[in-house]
């Protein structure tokens, strides 16, 4: 049996938040299994809050109080935990920041934008919605931040699925284009990390919308986070994150190699480099 992890509750407000959670469980003699009966939220959603991994929903804070007899505290402290966990991050994306760096395996799907640990500063920038320039460069560095990820003790196992679209669209100057399909070639040789292409003539296949990542962690069951243009939504159900998985093992089948894929952003990144992209 894994031995129990306990939280380092002065890292961070949430992991502060979710050590006292545990603490006044097990004050109250309680497993997580009857901490979580009634509240309609599942054993996984409840432990990765007392690990500071996920924020704390206001129907559950009001549940635990009642339960645990708190006095409204984790009510109280909810908006809190959510505001510290945001940290630069749009708020339905706060979690799944957080969930990422605990993640042993993160499987990417990206159909209309380079995911966010293959940015450079410069796409990131031209894909943030208008706001002033300092919030821009503060969501900017946040998001750069993301990839120390991979400079990690042991780093996540990350295999991401492009839309060959994203190599071929103009979304900035040729040279910067270059730099940004280098730098997404350099990350996937450096952090041993497997890239795929779908390729634009390809047939249909299941996930022909929406940006899609499917995390799988040590101690906890698997995750799907599904985006679109201004929301998303994490999905932890276990027979719907089983179609997922499935969805992207086909979307694999789908794709073109691994290593005609470097090859083909590779490829891209010289043409970019000549002025001469490939429409």
């Amino acid at each position: 049996m894994p031995s129990r992890k306990d939280p380092d509750a002065s890292a961070n407000v949430p992991s502060f938040y979710g050590a006292e959670l545990r603490f006044k469980r097990e004050l109250a003699g309680l497993t997580l299994e009857q901490l979580a009966e009634g509240s309609f939220r599942g054993v996984p959603f409840l432990s990765q809050i007392e690990r500071g991994e996920r924020r704390m929903p206001l129907d559950l804070a009001r549940h635990v109080d009642e339960a645990l007899g708190t006095d409204g505290f984790f009510e109280r402290r909810c908006e809190d935990a959510r505001r510290a966990r945001q940290s630069g991050h749009a708020e339905y994306f706060a979690d799944v920041a957080e969930m990422e760096q605990h993640a042993e395996t993160i499987e990417d799907w990206a159909p209309m934008i380079v995911p966010g640990l293959l940015q450079t500063a410069a796409y990131a920038r031209a894909a943030m919605p208008r706001a002033s320039d300092d919030d821009v460069e503060e969501k900017v560095n946040v998001r750069m931040a993301r990839a120390e990820l991979f400079d990690a003790e042991d780093p996540p196992r990350f295999w991401v699925i492009l839309d060959e679209s994203l190599i071929r669209r103009r979304v900035l100057p040729d040279e910067q284009m270059a730099e940004l399909l280098e730098h997404i070639a350099e990350v996937v040789k450096t952090t041993h990390s497997i890239l795929q292409i779908v390729p634009e003539p390809a047939a249909a296949h299941p996930f022909m919308m929406g940006m899609t990542r499917i995390m799988a962690f040590t101690d906890a069951p698997p995750v799907v986070y599904a985006e679109s243009l201004h929301s998303g939504q994490l999905i932890d159900y276990p027979a719907l994150v089983k179609q997922y998985r499935e969805s992207y093992d086909l979307l694999r089948a789908v794709a073109l190699p691994p290593e005609a894929s470097l090859a083909m952003t590779e490829a891209a990144a010289g043409d970019y480099r000549n002025g001469k992209p490939r429409n």
